[in-house]
């Protein structure tokens, strides 16, 4: 059964269409995902389809007494309790528990967060059977639990369903077709997240060759126009006049000038070098009034170019954590230094506040009023272009706004990255150059996030709080995450996504994080993680090869200098302090061998 039908629709901004003639159609079972840079429409489709909003042109058709749920991206609550909001009867507090909002059944909505307000609404749209699921962005403050749960629920949905996403693995498991938005136009591809970017690809490599067959005809035609009037006269006007056409043409207009190039090709300056003192956790705890401790005992070394991942149900202290590690927050129990070198740059979950009547210009520009070239440059990588920097802040979509708030965190050339959810409301694109960036950036990152495919791109080690106390280290990065709690038969839902006799709604919730059965305290995490060893024992194997090199020139020095008095002094000294930094750079590497476990 058709459940809605676009023909034509279209809608605009001020400055550029976000979309024209789209046309849709969507049917009892249907599973699209809607992909497509910050900016592009998404949100404004997904209110046209649910109804909220009516199209700037073309026709919207629906069924006859469709029923219609729809998530908004900012979504608004009815005064009252959580459960006056979602529903009094049993399905409605198993969903509130899966979504981690049990223990709140009985908060005023009005003293929710963002985030618990997204769950609250999301719980909301799911609790009633409905012909038609619109979703926007609803993972977004989801832990790794409550997607997983969300994914299955998805999957056994009878009406339709369109979600917007940027959790590559909820759009590869739920989605059947997906509907790229891309410089006004709507493409569909049938097939999942996979899918969607193979066809994208060669989409983007029959436009690069029309470009290019374009282009050559252009340069002969315009060859040929310059051979002067006599020539011009032997030719049909049309023939002229087609000529003229395409050398004045344009190929395809593209709405971000080139990849994103976080790194900036040293072009608007380079990443400060660490020492090897970055941030060092001494059982660190902290706890908010008389409340519980939401972490203690923590240990944690971070070294250059380390990659933490940190992870846990909502409400266990990640942010907290990352706020204690910023020194935006005084640890209630022990000791937290940072190093010298250090710069530290953080990304949280609000971002720099913007003013909405400031230009993008003037935002990356700060008080010295106008942007130098290097930063101009910067807003180009962002895909802010000439237009677009002079653009409001008022005026940018929500994750537009993100990505500038990201553009100004990088342009204070940080070596420390403390990123928290840093996938909320960036698009795809913006995520896949943000891991491309910090796969050799030199620095050190912690990340705290709910995005499976981001931490399997960029995490080495994973630190786990279960809001009970001391967490507990997983090397090995997210899979080795994974094979931990696969492990513990006391898990509920996997995070991988997998189904589990849990997942059914029929089943009984899972009790609240806060009455687990708490995990035996497991034996203190190493002052160092294994990824700081793993670069220790990286630079000590090359120290060795440098001091070793060093130590055989020198001795071949020493045996053509045997009778150059001034020059065998000068390379025994030289000889003797080689051998001193190869014996210390093997006592270096002996021990972080042995601490490493071999």
């Amino acid at each position: 059964m058709i459940v809605v039908d676009l023909e034509r629709v279209g809608a605009s901004r001020p400055d550029r269409a976000l979309f024209e003639n789209l046309s849709l159609t969507l049917r009892t079972g249907d599973r699209l995902g809607v992909v497509g840079r910050n900016g592009t429409g998404k949100s404004s489709l997904l209110r046209v389809l649910a109804g909220v909003d009516t199209p700037e042109e073309g026709a919207v058709r629906r069924a006859r007494n469709t029923r219609v749920g729809f998530l908004s991206q900012r979504p608004h609550l009815p005064p009252g309790d959580v459960r006056s909001a979602v529903g009094s009867h049993w399905e409605a507090a198993a969903i509130l528990e899966r979504l981690g909002m049990g223990a709140l059944a009985e908060a005023d909505v009005a003293t929710l967060s963002g985030g618990q307000s997204k769950r609250v609404a999301l719980a909301r749209v799911l609790v009633d059977e409905v012909d038609l699921l619109v979703l926007d962005e609803p993972t977004n403050h989801l832990d790794l639990d409550a997607i997983a749960w969300l994914e299955d629920r998805l999957t056994r949905l009878r009406g339709a369903l369109v979600v917007v996403s940027h959790d590559r693995h909820v759009l590869d498991r739920v989605t059947t077709r997906i509907l790229e938005l891309d410089r006004g136009q709507g493409y569909v591809h049938d097939g999942g997240y996979a899918s969607y970017l193979a066809a994208a690809a060669g989409r983007s490599e029959r436009e690069a060759a029309a470009e290019s067959v374009r282009r050559n005809l252009a340069r002969a035609e315009l060859a040929w126009l310059r051979r002067g009037a006599p020539a011009r006269t032997r030719k049909p006007k049309a023939r002229i006049a087609a000529a003229t056409a395409i050398v004045e043409g344009r190929g395809p207009t593209l709405d971000r000038a080139g990849d994103l190039d976080l790194a900036g090709g040293g072009q608007w300056g380079a990443t400060p070098r660490l020492g090897d003192k970055v941030i060092r956790l001494h059982r660190v705890g902290h706890r908010f009034g008389d409340g519980p401790p939401l972490f203690e005992d923590v240990e944690l070394d971070l070294g250059p170019g380390d990659r933490l991942g940190v992870v846990g149900p909502n409400g266990s202290g990640k942010s907290t954590l990352l706020d204690v590690m910023a020194g935006r927050l005084a640890a209630a129990t022990g000791l937290v230094e940072t190093g010298p070198t250090v710069r530290l740059g953080y990304y949280d979950q609000t971002g720099r506040e913007l003013d909405p009547a400031q230009r993008v210009r003037d935002a990356v520009a700060g008080p010295r009023g106008q942007p130098s070239w290097e930063q101009a440059r910067l807003m180009e990588r962002f895909w802010f272009d000439a237009d677009a920097q002079w653009a409001p802040v008022r005026t940018l979509s929500g994750g537009e706004q993100r990505r500038l708030q990201l553009l100004l965190v990088l342009a204070g050339l940080p070596n420390v990255l403390l990123l928290d959810e840093p996938t909320n409301d960036l698009d795809l694109d913006t995520l896949r150059a943000l891991e491309d960036h910090l796969d050799p950036w030199p620095g050190t990152v912690v990340v705290v996030s709910h995005d499976r495919a981001f931490l399997e791109r960029t995490v080495e080690d994973v630190l786990v709080l279960e809001g009970q106390g001391r967490p507990s280290l997983a090397p090995g990065g997210y899979p080795g995450y994974v094979a931990s709690r696969s492990s513990d038969p006391r898990r509920g839902v996997p995070p991988t996504g997998e189904r589990s006799p849990m997942s059914s709604p029929d089943a009984a919730p899972a009790p609240p994080t806060s009455a687990r059965r708490p995990s035996p305290a497991p034996a203190r995490p190493k002052l160092r993680s294994p990824s700081t060893l793993r670069r220790l024992v990286a630079l000590a194997e090359r120290q060795m090869a440098e001091a070793g090199a060093d130590r055989d020139r020198l001795v071949a020095e020493l045996a053509v200098a045997t009778h150059d008095h001034g020059a065998l002094t000068t390379v025994a000294h030289a000889l003797a302090e080689a051998e001193a930094r190869l014996a210390s750079a093997e006592e270096r590497w002996l021990a972080l061998v042995e601490e490493s476990g071999g």
